[in-house]
């Protein structure tokens, strides 16, 4: 019987200001902390609070994690089978 596959993953993409933010991210630890918080996205695209706004576009959520000291502003397509990062701060 082969092994229970877990959650289903979304696939993580960048705009293209995320893109260039993602290339000024240089140091080892920086690169680990969003890619931690990247993964908790992809798990969970629900995961972070929505930021109040226009509804005509799509919905930004905000996920901030305190501990590795990164901020990704993102929203989910209608599937949620991808993330597109808008905004990084490490």
């Amino acid at each position: 019987m082969p092994a229970p596959h877990g959650p289903r993953r979304a696939r993580i993409a960048f705009s293209d200001s995320a893109a260039k933010q993602l290339e000024g991210i240089t140091t080892e630890a920086g690169l680990h902390a969003l890619d931690r918080a990247l993964v908790v996205i992809s798990v969970d695209p629900d995961i972070g609070e929505p930021i109040p706004g226009d509804t005509t576009g799509p919905r930004l959520r905000q996920y901030t994690d305190e501990l590795e000291a990164v901020r990704v502003l993102y929203f989910t397509t209608a599937l949620r089978t991808v993330v597109v990062v808008a905004y990084i701060e490490v």
